[in-house]
């Protein structure tokens, strides 16, 4: 048997980068997390001290995971449902009236698997205005989801999704223009 060469991986974020995630866990799992369901302002404003841009009436429950609050950016009227796991490594923005359903996994960053050390990549995020990721959703690194664009339950958005087109699958096929019918 071959031996095996030990590949050490450093952590490619500072130290000081590394402290203030930790302060933020420690307020996360001390004051977000056990907050009441209906204590929306509270968990706005602890993303805001912690560096997040936060518009008007953004709903964020407290079960979602926020890896780095001060990469995040909520539009007026943006919700995070139950349960979304947004891996800010990188900038993740969320328009005006985007929904995020429950069980979604927003991730901001990958590995270049080319390389032996593996070293990460970030890449942003970006959800357009009145876009609803459906839930239990994977939104990779580096993705634009157009303005009202709908994306099915339980896909894999790995590309840019259009505007105002509704997507589903593994990975994600248009299915239709989203049209809108009047009140």
């Amino acid at each position: 048997m071959k031996s095996q060469k030990r590949i050490v991986r450093s952590s490619s974020h500072s130290f000081a980068n590394r402290m203030q995630r930790q302060v933020w866990n420690i307020t996360y799992w001390l004051l977000f997390r056990p907050s009441p369901k209906v204590a929306h302002f509270w968990r706005r404003w602890l993303l805001k001290i912690f560096g997040a841009s936060i518009g008007a009436r953004v709903v964020v429950h407290p079960s979602v995971i926020i890896w780095a609050p001060w990469n995040l950016v909520l539009k007026e009227g943006a919700c995070l449902g139950p349960n979304v796991d947004c891996y800010s490594v990188g900038a993740v923005e969320v328009g005006r009236n985007a929904v995020i359903s429950q069980y979604s996994y927003l991730c901001g960053a990958t590995h270049d698997y080319e390389t032996v050390r593996m070293p990460l990549v970030v890449a942003p995020i970006m959800i357009g205005d009145n876009a609803w990721v459906c839930a239990d959703v994977f939104v990779g690194p580096g993705v634009v989801i157009g303005e009202g664009a709908v994306v099915g339950a339980r896909s894999t958005v790995t590309r840019d999704v259009p505007s105002w087109m509704v997507v589903a699958g593994n990975p994600v096929r248009t299915l239709r223009e989203r049209q809108l019918r009047p009140e």
